[in-house]
């Protein structure tokens, strides 16, 4: 009766059962990684105007490059603004890879030749384009970081060599704002390495609204340990050392100043005595001289919101928000016209909602309320006094677009059910891009009013669709599987030709991090094509999101504070044995991989789990929280010196002796997120226990593990590992 019952689950649960596609044709590992085949397409380069009646959009046609100006209604072309063969600089073609315009759209900033440094910071070459006499001018000679302009368009701020510069447009000079950057040692105007990873920025200045002022973070890392990578260019490896605060030691020293361009003066902000503390962001209130720096401490369970003059430097501390464990940082604040209310976001009801705050009168009334967490706030119509923001208030694996009035009242929800809306406001609220696909149905773009009509449809990947029907797919559900903490949500993939008389291997797959989403109607779901490609070769592809992951409320998610890989291993480990169970799989025949988190839990299940799992791979793992850098480690864990037994009880690299199947350990020597250390710590650990295993190390690559034939690679490994020994 339990496995009938679970059958009908799988048919019928949530609805999302999709029909298998009818082609002949075999997935390829060149299909996916070197040819492209099932390439999707978005809307490059979208930009809404400020009329709210056009867009701006990047056409390549050959070798030659547009930016032009197209209807949001009709889709008809206005006209072209920028013509790489025409619009030359000193005779040479610009290839343009993105660009921004002033906020009177007169003149444009067109970013040329990126060089990323890390996972967000980039270094461009930088020029002005002004539309009315098509004079084009470089901004510096050299590749610089983050190029903004000023709200008046008069001026660029710019970051180079670790210091704040900002180019006076009208004068043609550059004003240096800071001159004490060093490499290693002080930052000004960009995050430090473990901010732009864990607090997901990386540009750390900000023009005030009337332009008279700059804030910007001063970091003084020079305290903080170094981590050398060894990257094997030459005869003798180049040594590249930087800083790199794992879990316990010591973070960068925080200043936030505020520069005054007219009197060329700089104020240091208020932020109390404590500097060993996060700041983890700042934004400038509507009134010209007021900014919002968000103070939070060092156990991240405790966030202030100060307001600083901007001329002397003094705060006040206008709301603070604590959590029995953690506060995860977003970027919900908004802050209204009034010049005394501000819009956050909060998990004090236990779901992540949307509050309006005013420090006037010291009140906080919600905007959003229920069972379900908000995902993020999408704008802010302060005109007609509406908000947007999109939810997963339909069901934890769908998103929708919400509008809801400044007082909590007529939530209306825009957007039509099911699937998974990504939306991106065009100026004025007239208007909303919408990206919807569900969990068999591609990318759909669609302009969309602010009642939630679709207007027209921008791209509908048909070509996508179309290719997919060539080929023999497997059929895709979604379920939901048994845990040890209650019902998980489950997508499977099971072979063409499917047979529940037969015995199939399964391979599951996850990532399983805190507040992560695998499993969810959309598409397309991690690694896609290449699960498919295994299903055709026979093999039933599932992935569970068990305990600590996203949308399903504060409580399932924050479960794995202070122990990571506790709870989640032994959700995978139940569910694997679960699936057991089943007539049609061959529970002697059931693998697990995952990348970097998921390498983490693929590496603790085959070992934990060694009587469940007959092998697994562990892409680029952490393989002891010891070795991750402190502000996404603490935030979950604390320290080491405060949780020891968290730290190791659940740390792969100690369960070594417990090994009995086959194990693929894979990781880029250049990895400055996930250290290769990881990896050569869990590698001696199993040399000292006698354990085989196979490994696979991609010199030079980072975490991410690509470029050139590296992937492909990588992905014919696995695929031949897994036809190997699962």
């Amino acid at each position: 009766m339990r496995i009938s019952v679970w059958l009908l689950a799988v048919v019928f649960a949530l609805n999302f059962t999709a029909s298998a596609q009818s082609g002949t044709k075999q997935i390829t590992l060149e299909d996916i990684w070197k040819d492209n085949t099932f390439r999707m397409k978005g809307v490059p380069g979208f930009n809404a105007m400020n009329d709210g009646k056009n867009y701006t959009q990047i056409d390549r046609e050959g070798k030659h490059q547009y930016i032009r100006v197209y209807s949001l209604e009709t889709g008809d072309k206005v006209r072209t603004i920028f013509d790489n063969a025409t619009n030359k600089f000193g005779g040479t073609e610009l290839s343009v890879q993105s660009y921004t315009f002033s906020k009177d759209e007169k003149k444009m900033l067109l970013r040329t030749e990126g060089e990323h440094i890390y996972r967000r910071s980039e270094l461009q070459r930088v020029y002005v384009f002004d539309l009315a006499s098509g004079a084009i001018s470089l901004l510096d000679y050299e590749k610089v970081l983050h190029a903004t302009f000023s709200p008046d368009g008069t001026k660029v701020a710019f970051v180079k060599d670790n210091n704040l510069y900002y180019k006076d447009l009208l004068k043609n000079v550059v004003v240096p704002v800071t001159t004490d950057g060093e490499r290693n040692k002080i930052i000004n105007g960009n995050c430090d390495w473990v901010y732009e990873e864990e607090f997901s920025f990386t540009r750390a200045f900000d023009w005030s609204e009337g332009s008279a002022y700059l804030a910007y973070y001063r970091f003084d890392e020079s305290m903080v340990p170094e981590y050398t990578i060894a990257k094997y260019t030459g005869l003798y490896p180049e040594q590249y050392t930087y800083k790199y605060p794992k879990a316990g030691e010591r973070n960068s020293v925080v200043q936030i100043k505020i520069y005054n361009l007219a009197k060329k003066t700089t104020t240091i902000a208020d932020i109390g005595r404590e500097t060993d503390q996060y700041i983890p962001r700042i934004a400038w209130t509507k009134a010209p001289d007021k900014v919002c720096i968000y103070r939070m401490n060092r156990l991240q369970n405790k966030m202030d919101f100060l307001l600083a003059d901007a001329t002397t430097g003094k705060t006040s501390v206008i709301f603070t928000d604590k959590n029995d464990k953690y506060i995860e940082i977003g970027d919900a604040a908004t802050f209204l016209p009034d010049g005394h209310t501000m819009i956050i976001a909060s998990e004090r009801s236990g779901y992540n909602h949307l509050y309006l705050r005013d420090w006037k009168t010291d009140e906080l009334f919600d905007l959003t309320a229920g069972n379900f967490d908000v995902e993020s706030l999408i704008g802010v119509d302060a005109k007609r006094e509406l908000m947007y923001y999109t939810a997963a208030q339909k069901s934890s694996l769908r998103r929708n677009l919400y509008v809801v009035d400044l007082n909590g009242n007529n939530k209306n929800m825009l957007t039509e059910d099911g699937g998974t809306h990504d939306i991106t406001p065009c100026e004025g609220y007239n208007y909303f891009l919408d990206r919807h696909s569900s969990l068999n149905s591609v990318p759909v773009y669609s302009l969309i009013d602010a009642k939630g009509k679709v207007v027209r449809t921008l791209e509908d990947n048909t070509e996508l669709a179309a290719k997919m029907k060539e080929y023999n797919l497997g059929e895709l559900t979604l379920t939901r599987l048994p845990g040890v903490s209650g019902q998980l949500n489950t997508w499977m993939i099971t072979p063409p030709g499917f047979d529940k008389t037969k015995k199939y291997p399964v391979l599951m797959y996850q990532y399983s991090g805190p507040g992560s989403q695998q499993v969810a109607d959309r598409f397309p779901l991690g690694n896609y094509f290449w699960h498919q490609m295994l299903a055709q070769k026979g093999y039933i592809i599932v992935c569970v999101d068990g305990t600590g992951t996203g949308f399903r409320g504060e409580e399932f998610r924050k479960k794995t504070y202070m122990q990571l890989g506790k709870y989640e291993s032994d959700d995978q480990i139940a569910v694997a044995k679960h699936l057991g169970t089943l007539p049609y799989v061959d529970k002697d025949r059931i693998g697990i991989w995952g990348w970097s988190y998921g390498g983490f839990m693929s590496a603790t299940c085959i070992m934990k789990g060694a009587d469940v799992f007959k092998s697994a791979i562990a892409v680029a793992p952490v393989t002891n929280w010891r070795y991750y850098d402190n502000i996404y480690t603490e935030r979950y864990m604390r320290t080491p010196q405060e949780n020891p037994k968290g730290y190791d009880e659940n740390s792969p690299e100690n369960m070594v002796a417990k090994l009995k199947g086959k194990f693929l350990l894979v990781h880029g020597t250049a990895d400055d997120n996930v250290h290769f250390q990881n990896s050569v710590s869990l590698t001696k650990e199993l040399i000292k226990a006698n354990k085989q295993f196979d490994n696979e190390y991609y010199p030079d690559k980072t975490h991410g593990i690509s470029g050139g034939n590296t992937r492909l690679h990588l992905f014919t490994k696995m695929t031949n590992f897994i036809l190997e020994n699962l």
